[in-house]
Order: structure tokens, then C-alpha cells, then sequence
């Protein structure tokens, strides 16, 4: 590998996996690369060094993780490492002793201390210039809007706050002046994360802060009322129900907000909620969504279940399966128990086959099936504002997103269209054909 000439701009390369809110880590830390006069390389044999942002979520992440930072070493040889799997530097350093340095999650500076260290900048201050909105890894018509780090729950099968540590909010204004410039920027489509969205504010007593001309309190609500005022779809994810979300229903119903809930409810037996330190009350939790739905028809709803978790029977299993029919789950994510090192559900007793976790995955998996195709078939007919996230060769037509699908984990609709589409148009498309998680139809368009 070639090194940078005197005058040339270091390249950083990075590998980010795990979930949005770590994608949301890796636009930071290139944000800051960017502005202090490195270069980004698309690939390992254009780059001088090389970040590696981990998952350690699962055991599957925590592998898949390894074998990144692995084929990194052997594609450049360069290799820092941050993010969640960071939190465990021994075992990276036992697997792969090569790299330059780790560092922990939303551990910013170190990482930059670590590129420093190993990659001194040349900066210039007359051409190297950020985009105030920062550098991001998602298309430019969408970006992820993080509002706290960490989480205070303590679910007996997640290590997250173990990895991350306690609830930190971030002050409103800061999160609004962020969004704020998003929307100047260009994007259409705000998706607003955190591990617990629902529970911003806490932890700093839902302190006041000046925004505009007033003062806004660091509230679940008021972020939600005061980002629907900024003109782009804002969409809520991780949002744990708790009693206040009852409160935003009405912005949904008014068109300030997306109608959509991302809410993690893991399971619906009372004994495997209890295990897993989860709120267990799922038949007010049905009538809440009953609520909800009255007051907004239009509302999504997805969530993720965790199938043979220690201790489910077939029973709790059945349970879970008329949960998602009756509640009229929208979208739905499942996920295969893992007996992740850490978790204190490791030491539960009765911990589940393997063969009859994969038979229940599979059986939740048709039921969620035929409820999302029953659900699409409601839909012929409709005339429906789609985003274009761009086009899709194989199927020969835009593809885009309802107000029902978050990217990359929802559905998708292709959309027929005379005129030629761009990434983050906003058309109506009439539906003509559905099936499950896919809609296709035809954009209304009069010329002009």
C-alpha cells in the first residue's frame, strides 16, 4: 500500500456495523476525520488507515464483528477499533493482536487521538470544509437524529447498558438545531433513535432550554411536537410504551408527525416478560393500541419479539403469536434467542432447544407473513405519498417507501412513473399490486 504523499490528504476508511445508532457514531467520528483535513476512501486499498465501528450486541454480532476487523487487518493492515465490541479490548486483542488501537463506544475522541496518533492530519483550512449539517453514511434525502446515549432499563438479555452505560440526554435545542440544519440540508425524512426514545428527558429532569425564541423542556413530547414544525417526515424509533406516548398520538393524527411506532415489546406472556424484566402488562397494552388506532386509523406499528427465550413454553409461544394478531403488528422483526456472554439471562434455568427455537422463528415468521400480505392487500386502490430512495434495476422501476416503512427494515413500493424520479422525491403513487412487505403502482402525474 502506497503511502499518502506530503501534500496528499491522509484517507480513513471505516467499516460501520451494528445499528443505526452506531451508524450515527460513524457520521460523527467522519464528520470530525473530514474537518480536520483527512480524506474518506470508499475502499481498503485507497486508505491509509482503516476504523472498524463493532457491534457486540449478540453473540452473532460480536463474530461477525471479529471477521470485520479481521478482513480489514488482511485487506490494509492499519486497524483501529471503536464501538460497542470495543467495550471487551481483551478479547479483540486475544483474536487480533495486530490492531493499532480500541476504544469503546461514543468514544469520539479517543478514536480521534487513535487516527492522530497513527495518521497525523494536513489540514487546510481553505479547502477542507464540512457541510453544517456533517458528513453522514446514509443517502442524502434521510439521516438518523440521535437524542441520548444509553439506556437505564436493565432487560435481562441485552448488555447494552453494560456497553454503553446509563440514560444520557442530549439538551433539546441541541437536538433541534441539529435537525434544523438536517432539514436545510436536504433531508426529507428524520428518523429520531436513542435505546429508549420515549425515556428522553429523564435523566436530566427534562431540563428546559432556549429554542427560537422560547423555552422548550427536554420532553418526549415537546421533541416530537417541535421536530413535526420543521417540514420533513419524522419518524420515531425504540420508543418503549410508556404511559406518555399515549400523548403523541394526536400529533400522528394531525400529520405533524409520521404515523408509525417502533416499540420493542420482546415478547406478550406475562412469565417470559417478568424474565426478561420487561413491562408485563399486555392486556392494557392491547387496549392502548385499540386507543391509539381510534384516534389515528392510519397508525403503523412495528416491534421485536425474541422467540425461545430461557424458560418459554409452547404456551407462552402461542401467546406471542395471538399477541401479534390481535395488536395488528404492522412490521415485525424476530429474533432467535442468544445466550449472550454477560446476560444475565444466561442463568436462568429451562433455556430453550435450539431445533425448537428455529420452529418457532420459522412459525412466527407465516403468521407475521400473512398478517403483513393481509394488511398490503388493503391497500390496492390507495393513493399513497411514496419517498424515492432510488431506482431498482431488476424490477425496472423507482423504488420508494410509504409513511408505513422506515428504510432498510420495512417495505418497499416500486413505483411506474412517466417522468424521471430523483432521490428524495415525494410523489402519490396509486397502488396496483401487493404482496407482503412489497407494493407496486403508478405514480399521479399530469405533465408540466
Amino acid at each position: 500500500m502506497a503511502a499518502s504523499t506530503p501534500n496528499a490528504a491522509p484517507k480513513v476508511g471505516i467499516v460501520s456495523l451494528g445499528c443505526p445508532k452506531a451508524l450515527v457514531d460513524s457520521e460523527r467520528i467522519i464528520t470530525r476525520l473530514r474537518s480536520e483535513g483527512y480524506a474518506l476512501s470508499p475502499d481498503y486499498d485507497g486508505a491509509d488507515l482503516v476504523i472498524v465501528n463493532t457491534c457486540g450486541f449478540l453473540d452473532s454480532a460480536r463474530a461477525e464483528s471479529l471477521d470485520a476487523i479481521g478482513e480489514a487487518l488482511a485487506e490494509n493492515g492499519k486497524v483501529v477499533v471503536t464501538g460497542c465490541l470495543g467495550a471487551e479490548a481483551d478479547l479483540i486483542r486475544t483474536t487480533h493482536p495486530d490492531v493499532l488501537a480500541i476504544t469503546g463506544p461514543h468514544q469520539y475522541e479517543a478514536v480521534l487521538s487513535a487516527v492522530h496518533a497513527h495518521l497525523p492530519p494536513t489540514h487546510d483550512p481553505k479547502i477542507d470544509l464540512v457541510p453544517e449539517a456533517g458528513l453522514r453514511l446514509t443517502p442524502r434525502h434521510y439521516a438518523y437524529l440521535k437524542i441520548s446515549e444509553g439506556c437505564n432499563n436493565r432487560c435481562s438479555f441485552c448488555i447494552i447498558p453494560s456497553l454503553r452505560g446509563d440514560l444520557v440526554s442530549r439538551p433539546i435545542n441541541a437536538v433541534l438545531r441539529e435537525a434544523e440544519a438536517l432539514v436545510a440540508s436536504g433531508v426529507k425524512e428524520i428518523l429520531v433513535i436513542s435505546q429508549d426514545t420515549s425515556a428522553y428527558g429523564l435523566d436530566i429532569k427534562y431540563a428546559p432550554s432556549k429554542w427560537k425564541d422560547r423555552m422548550v423542556s427536554a420532553r418526549f413530547f415537546d421533541l416530537a411536537k417541535e421536530l413535526g414544525d420543521l417540514g420533513a417526515w419524522v419518524r420515531l424509533h425504540y420508543v418503549y410504551p410508556y404511559p406518555h406516548v399515549d400523548d403523541v398520538i394526536p400529533l400522528m393524527a394531525d400529520g405533524k408527525i409520521l404515523p408509525y411506532l417502533d416499540i420493542p415489546f420482546q415478547h406478550a406472556s406475562p412469565r417470559v416478560l417478568k424474565a426478561m424484566r420487561r413491562p408485563a402488562n399486555q392486556e392494557r397494552v392491547l387496549e392502548r393500541i385499540a386507543e391509539w388506532r381510534k384516534t389515528c386509523p392510519d397508525l403503523t406499528i412495528r416491534s421485536s419479539f425474541i422467540v425461545g427465550f430461557p424458560g418459554e413454553t409452547e404456551e407462552d409461544f402461542e401467546m406471542l403469536l395471538d399477541f401479534i394478531e390481535a395488536a395488528g403488528i404492522d412490521r415485525a422483526g424476530c429474533f432467535k434467542y442468544e445466550n449472550v456472554d454477560g446476560a444475565a439471562s444466561r442463568g436462568l434455568a429451562d433455556h430453550v432447544d435450539d431445533d425448537d427455537i428455529a420452529e418457532r422463528y420459522d412459525r412466527f415468521m407465516e403468521v407475521q407473513t400473512a398478517l403483513a400480505d393481509a394488511r398490503a392487500q388493503t391497500l390496492i386502490g390507495q393513493t399513497l405519498d411514496v419517498l424515492i430512495d432510488g431506482y431498482d434495476d431488476d424490477m425496472q422501476a423507482f423504488e420508494g417507501r410509504t409513511k408505513a416503512d422506515a428504510p432498510e427494515i420495512d417495505g418497499v413500493v416500486y413505483v411506474s412513473s412517466e417522468r424521471d424520479l430523483a432521490e428524495g422525491d415525494l410523489v402519490r403513487v396509486t397502488i396496483e399490486e401487493a404482496s407482503g412487505h412489497e407494493l407496486a403502482g403508478t405514480e399521479i402525474w399530469r405533465g408540466g
